[in-house]
């Protein structure tokens, strides 16, 4: 458990959390619905319910027999690492085909005409993580729009945000114009403190997409939106090979800046985001930079690793782990831009910014689309100082809290 040092508690099992899944069976107008009816289930490992049962098993208990299925960046399944073309497959319980949205193209990433047309509703659970980067959220807003486009109507099944929904603990500027992508297909923080279906519900609603008849939404009960994932009194599930914990997620609206840089993010280590480094890095300097910042909430401990896939693959790298010491002041966003400029500063002679393609866009970097404008790059290429880069980079929008109460409204309106 990412527990915060001071305190090192057990787990913090509350009040009973039931997410969308776990209310399905509970309702017959959704579950006749889909008995009745050609359906479509963009769904992903961590698509599971209280007990741990996935989606597919929860549908065959309650009879309902899935036409097709979609599955979002990684598959289905869950294979795939980060950025990796999936094909097309078969369910091998069900013989459904499960369609890939997941190509080496844009377009790839939305259902297409013809798969829509084998479907008369489309039903989505996917887990997400609560930080724009992670492209689950706009795989399911994608879906939505061409379901709508197509005249399928969507069911959404929500989820509570594994790192809260706090509005305290919003952080990260919203991107500029020019700089939307798949991780940031619309403009919002970095940390949101939104759902899934609060996300989707927001842009749909925005977009003229009829609420409660184009998309309907089984909403969370009994979340304490200050609670982390670790509350939920449940497992957390990886819903990406690099996600494996409630504790990577906490610090990944950070540790996923360092996918624009040629620095490690620590895939390839069993903690990956939150041990960074690469083969020139001095550790015990780059811990003592981040001191220096003030920045609170964590410790910075040195360390040595081998990565044994992606960066520096075999090599010895040095570096950091970064250990939230208190999860309410810990700031990511602030915490790993300030790492980035301190490593550049540290030997820039090794470190790049990374500019081969990304996401499907190769003449924007990579961390100008996840800063979300290249006004960070720029200032860490000119030597700024750390401290004031990163909190020019995780400053939100002081009306993102309107926008989340928009949000909210939106959710009600499709609520099931």
């Amino acid at each position: 458990m990412c527990s915060p040092l001071d305190e090192r508690p057990g787990p913090e099992y509350g009040r009973k959390v039931l997410v969308g899944l776990d209310r399905l069976p509970r309702l017959p107008s959704v579950t006749s619905r889909l008995n009745r009816t050609r359906f479509g289930v963009l769904a992903h490992p961590a698509s599971v319910d209280r007990g741990i049962e996935h989606i597919g098993d929860v549908l065959a208990r309650i009879g309902a027999k899935p036409a097709l299925f979609f599955g979002p960046e990684h598959g289905y399944g869950g294979e795939a690492q980060d950025m990796v073309d999936v094909p097309h497959a078969r369910d091998k319980r069900t013989g459904a085909p499960i369609i890939s949205l997941y190509g080496d193209r844009f377009e790839d990433l939305s259902p297409r005409p013809e798969h829509l047309a084998s479907i008369d509703v489309l039903l989505i659970d996917l887990a997400d993580v609560g930080s724009r980067y992670y492209t689950f959220v706009w795989t399911a807003l994608l879906a939505t729009r061409a379901a709508a486009k197509a005249g399928v109507p969507v069911i959404l099944l929500d989820r509570p945000n594994p790192i809260t929904g706090s509005r305290r603990t919003i952080e990260g500027r919203s991107q500029a114009p020019g700089f939307l992508s798949f991780v940031g297909l619309e403009p919002i923080p970095v940390r949101h403190s939104l759902t899934i279906g609060e996300t989707v519900a927001l842009f749909a609603r925005r977009e003229g997409i009829p609420l409660g008849d184009a998309l309907s939404i089984v909403t969370v009960e009994g979340w304490d939106r200050e609670k982390y994932a670790d509350a939920w009194d449940r497992p957390f599930v990886m819903p990406s090979p690099n996600m494996p914990t409630c504790c990577t997620a906490i610090v990944y609206p950070g540790g996923c800046l360092l996918e624009g840089t040629n620095l490690s993010e620590g895939r390839g280590t069993t903690q990956p985001f939150e041990i960074v480094g690469a083969p020139w890095i001095d550790g015990h300097q780059l811990a003592q930079g981040l001191r220096a910042t003030g920045l609170q909430g964590f410790v910075a401990r040195p360390l040595t690793f081998r990565p044994t896939f992606q960066k520096h693959a075999g090599q010895i790298c040095g570096g950091v782990q970064i250990h939230v010491a208190d999860r309410m002041t810990f700031r990511p966003v602030a915490t790993y831009t300030a790492l980035v400029a301190l490593a550049r500063r540290q030997n820039p002679q090794n470190f790049t910014f990374r500019t081969e393609r990304y996401e499907y866009i190769d003449t924007i970097p990579a961390f100008d689309l996840l800063t979300g404008s290249d006004q960070a790059r720029r200032a860490i290429e000119a030597g700024e100082d750390a401290r004031s880069i990163a909190e020019y980079v995780s400053t939100p929008d002081p009306t993102w809290p309107d926008v989340m109460a928009e949000a909210s409204a939106a959710l009600q309106e499709a609520a099931i």
